[in-house]
């Protein structure tokens, strides 16, 4: 068999060029099957039946290659008390899983030039690119894992498809678990799906993060125009880099700065900066000046993420509220940069940045109000 999920769309672009089958057959095919899985139950899949209206040949080609539309089940869904934030426990179809988390954000509490954002209720989705990861970054829960395998295109559309049977996602960050950039070919493919039909997601609305792997930063601009580019730098200096995340050595900082000013020469938008606050580490006030000069020529965005427990995998302590605060102060002020501190969530749940490690929290649920998104500030 060799498609597993629907949304392989390269392999079955493949298969139906193979076979004579016009592709622009493939998006119907989709927008039929997000109808459907809603209102039927996935084991009793009759492809006539749930996308009708297809040439001939197509139907004997899908029951060959897909006894059902996708690879992967929704194992548990997971609320956070405030009910701000759900966590996917999604089983893939070789018995392992991944966590993919859902967001929910006003946008009218983010403002520009001053003034509110337009807008309302939306939510942006946290996604997995590999089961496990392989960069061993000393603050992240998913080091623990160790690294599994990496998803194909239509495993990682799945989680969105997932996803929008709970909320209208609006956002995408690649933010889950996995270096996204170590599995290029099938995320690059997946956002191409995600920006086509009949999902329609801007390119603008999509994020991919990275540890700074530059050989895939170089030409990730020609095969993704428009996308979001955010860079786990925390740290200001390659020394303390290698400390926190052993894989920079493999990427020294000198080469990664010149690897991002070419991206934005080309690209001419701002680049995410995301910097994890670890006390005593990488938050005093010399480090907030190193980051500012190393930046200054950049149009950037800081965002200053507090440390979130990992408990007894942690080594680190979080930076109190005050050195944070001085921190985005001499940013925003000596430097001029663009500096924000990220609103935890889901917490609770495991679901915060750097938590997400396969495990089942208790559910609970709740209400409070929705916040504002990092997301919305590169825009």
């Amino acid at each position: 068999m060799r498609i597993r999920s629907v949304f392989d769309g390269g392999e079955l672009r493949k298969e139906f060029q193979e076979n004579g089958i016009d592709t622009k057959f493939i998006p119907i095919i989709w927008k039929r099957v997000i109808l459907n899985l809603n209102q039927k139950d996935e084991c009793e899949w009759e492809w006539e039946k749930q996308v009708p209206s297809l040439p001939s040949s197509a139907y004997p080609l899908l029951r060959s290659n897909l006894a059902k539309p996708l690879s992967s089940s929704l194992h548990s869904v997971f609320h956070s008390v405030d009910n701000l934030t759900s966590k996917l426990l999604i089983k893939l179809h070789n018995g392992a899983f991944v966590e993919a988390v859902i967001m929910r954000y006003d946008t009218r509490l983010g403002k520009y030039a001053g003034k509110p954002r337009p807008g309302g209720l939306r939510a942006t989705l946290c996604i997995s690119s590999q089961v496990g990861c392989k960069m061993g970054c000393k603050f992240c829960a998913t080091v623990s894992m160790g690294f599994k395998n990496n998803l194909s295109s239509g495993e990682i559309v799945e989680q969105l498809v997932h996803a929008s049977s709970f909320s209208e996602i609006r956002n995408v960050v690649f933010m889950g678990m996995g270096e996204p950039l170590n599995n290029y070919s099938a995320v690059v493919e997946a956002v191409r799906i995600m920006i086509g039909s009949p999902f329609q997601l801007s390119s603008k609305r999509i994020t991919i993060s990275t540890v700074g792997i530059i050989h895939a930063i170089n030409k990730l601009h020609n095969d993704l125009p428009g996308l979001n580019l955010a860079v786990s730098l925390h740290a200001p200096a390659q020394d303390i880099r290698c400390q926190i995340m052993p894989a920079a050595r493999a990427f020294p900082l000198e080469k990664l700065m010149d690897s991002l000013q070419e991206y934005q020469r080309k690209s001419l938008q701002k680049i995410l900066i995301e910097y994890i606050m670890l006390d005593g580490v990488n938050d005093e006030e010399q480090h907030a000046h190193q980051l500012g000069k190393l930046l200054e020529t950049f149009q950037v965005v800081v965002n200053l993420i507090p440390f979130n427990s990992i408990g007894a995998l942690s080594q680190f302590k979080p930076t109190s509220e005050q050195k944070v605060s001085s921190f985005q102060k001499i940013l925003r002020g000596t430097y001029n940069i663009r500096t924000t501190v990220r609103k935890q969530m889901g917490q609770d749940i495991s679901g915060a940045c750097g938590q997400l490690v396969v495990n089942i929290p208790d559910k609970s649920l709740g209400t409070t109000n929705p916040l504002t998104d990092i997301e919305d500030l590169v825009i």
